[in-house]
């Protein structure tokens, strides 16, 4: 049976509304990042949306070393803090090195392991110390079932404050294939699960020095999450996806954000029969 999870004044599982991680890449700058926490604070409002705000400090994982990867650690939390502050929104971001998790855990109420790292025991586990909710994507090389053994490593620092993201897998060279049997397969591990339908349609280096994607797929992978049963999704936004200086082929334009969830949510009401 999966259990509720508490995220902020939220609760994500089994019954509760679908949790929504929304937000840009990565953190341009600071402006652009409120500027986007205020949209979705809006939509949030009209919609009655339980929104958590997702930005990343640092795209440890750039394809090319040259890349844009953000304003770094300390910039990074003062940004998510301030959005915090200002929209009330509680915040998301991923952490790559165990010396990260602390600064982290003080501003952010989920700390998010990527799922190249997935496996990285040391990472979890000093994630789970903190007891905060921990979001870990499923690595792309990982089966649905392996993931028994992160919420296996986080149990037993204490922490069963554990969320799980599909995020695709590894389809031949430089694509991805999505598996809906994910969701319920991971649901059986005792945890809600999340479909990340951005960092689903991404095509690893398929740019050469930078990843690919078709952000038209994401609204087909994220109707089908919704059908196959998840507790929340994962979208990555942007107002201009074409110009952001990180994964632009894989987000929405914000514009473009309310018509999906407004649909996903219709769908989520006629499963449920309401």
């Amino acid at each position: 049976m999966t259990e509720p999870v508490q995220v902020g004044d939220y609760r994500c599982g089994p019954g509760q509304p679908l949790l929504w991680i929304l937000g840009p890449c990565v953190i341009e700058s600071h402006d652009l990042t409120l500027r986007i926490a205020d949209e979705l604070r809006r939509l949030a409002d009209r919609l009655g949306l339980p929104v958590v705000f997702k930005a990343s400090f640092d795209k440890a994982n750039r394809s090319s070393g040259k890349t844009f990867r953000g304003p770094g650690l300390d910039a990074g939390l003062k940004t998510l803090d301030a959005v915090r502050r200002r929209t009330g929104l509680p915040a998301i971001t991923d952490v790559h090195e165990c010396h990260q998790v602390k600064a982290v855990a003080e501003v952010c109420e989920v700390i998010q392991v990527p799922a190249f790292l997935a496996r990285q025991t040391d990472l979890l586990q000093e994630a789970g110390r903190t007891g905060r909710v921990v979001n870990v994507k499923k690595g792309q090389f990982m089966a649905p079932w392996d993931m028994k053994n992160v919420v296996s490593k986080l149990e037993e620092v204490g922490n069963r404050r554990v969320l799980l993201t599909e995020r695709g897998s590894t389809f031949g060279y430089g694509n991805l294939v999505s598996d809906m049997r994910a969701i319920p397969l991971m649901q059986d591990l005792g945890r809600p699960v999340i479909f990340d339908a951005t960092h689903s349609v991404q095509m690893p280096g398929g740019q050469g020095d930078r990843s690919g994607g078709d952000r038209r797929m994401v609204p087909y992978l994220a109707r089908a999450a919704v059908a196959a049963g998840c507790d929340g999704l994962f979208l990555e936004t942007h107002p201009q996806p074409d110009e952001a200086l990180s994964d632009g082929p894989n987000m929405i334009a914000l514009d473009n954000l309310p018509t999906l969830v407004e649909t996903c949510l219709r769908l989520r009401a006629a499963l449920a029969g309401d």
